[in-house]
């Protein structure tokens, strides 16, 4: 398929995936050897338009493309059953798509532009569990009864029209939160915002010193010391402006907030 060809809504959807990347793969591993008919590629938009129509199964999928000859004509293929779609997902190598991902956000990010230049562009962390087969994913570690795989990701906020997944990292479901802060939290000309789930104290007193700017909720015990009344504008919104520093003891933090 020539996605130059493509005049379609969908076709402006799938417009800036770069193409090159699949035969990069192909030069130095199995992907597609052998493959007739759906190659990567065509899976890959396959899957596409299956997310964006919110398509219930691999039946669903099929029978799309089966009453569909637009499609048809912007795939290269009349039809497709559901147990070659399950097979080419099972062999499918993850990092093809970690690939493509990886290409889009660089796109994005030259493209994007941040919302201030006080702040930079704001960047959220988050993660979500996601429940699986424990039979069939054992190193899923979780709970007795089930597996589990937990998607930590960092998305970009530039402006209101730039949002825009940054970075993936999946694991088992097990590990808290904060065990990738590391791996999400790795530049210091943005602002992270983070939920209660990455609070380190340790962590923020190493990204103070780095000069990384974040927000982050704290726990509804947490010790927060008053150290200094700073001065607020009497026309000012603010009502308080104070220095503090968070925790106690050998938890206690070295770098006041302010």
């Amino acid at each position: 398929m020539d996605k130059d060809t493509l005049f379609s809504a969908f076709g402006k959807w799938v417009a800036p995936i770069n193409p090159n990347i699949i035969p990069n793969w192909q030069s130095t591993t199995t992907l597609d050897r052998y493959v007739k008919k759906l190659d990567t590629l065509v899976f890959l938009y396959i899957f596409i338009e299956a997310q964006l129509e919110k398509r219930k199964g691999l039946r669903s999928i099929m029978r799309k493309l089966e009453h569909d000859e637009e499609f048809q004509k912007q795939l290269g293929i009349a039809s497709i059953s559901a147990s070659q779609l399950s097979r080419k997902n099972n062999q499918l190598d993850p990092e093809v798509l970690q690939a493509i991902l990886c290409n889009l956000i660089t796109q994005l990010h030259r493209d994007a532009r941040p919302v201030s230049g006080r702040i930079g562009t704001v960047k959220i962390i988050d993660s979500s569990t996601i429940s699986v087969c424990l039979q069939r994913y054992k190193w899923a570690t979780f709970r007795k009864t089930k597996a589990g795989v937990k998607l930590h990701l960092r998305v970009a906020f530039a402006d209101p029209d730039h949002v825009y997944p940054d970075k993936a990292v999946v694991t088992p479901a097990r590990p808290a939160d904060r065990s990738q802060k590391d791996v999400l939290i790795d530049e210091s000309d943005v602002t992270y915002l983070m939920d209660r789930g990455y609070l380190d104290y340790g962590k923020y007193d190493s990204y103070c010193e780095r000069g990384i700017r974040f927000v982050s909720r704290l726990k509804d015990n947490a010790v927060v010391e008053e150290v200094e009344e700073l001065s607020v504008n009497t026309d000012s919104d603010i009502i308080r402006d104070v220095k503090v520093v968070l925790g106690k003891a050998h938890k206690r933090m070295q770098h006041p907030f302010v």
